[in-house]
């Protein structure tokens, strides 16, 4: 998920990920950069997905805007 190594997981295991052109306070481990004024796109990329996957008892969640 990081090429730093350094993505920071909740208590749960989740992970949240912070996108925009300047990281919340204290996030910054889990912050993707954007350019304002131009459009982007997520891409989910799984290496050795499990059964759940494939069955479709397992999706990722939307993305949800914050304030």
């Amino acid at each position: 998920m990081s090429l730093s190594g350094t993505v920071e997981a909740n208590a749960d295991g989740s992970v949240d990920l912070w996108f925009g052109p300047t990281a919340p306070d204290g996030k910054e481990s889990n912050w993707v950069q954007t350019v304002p004024g131009t459009s982007w796109f997520t891409i989910l990329r799984l290496n050795g997905p499990l059964e759940s996957w494939f069955d479709k008892t397992w999706r990722p969640g939307e993305i949800e805007p914050v304030s």
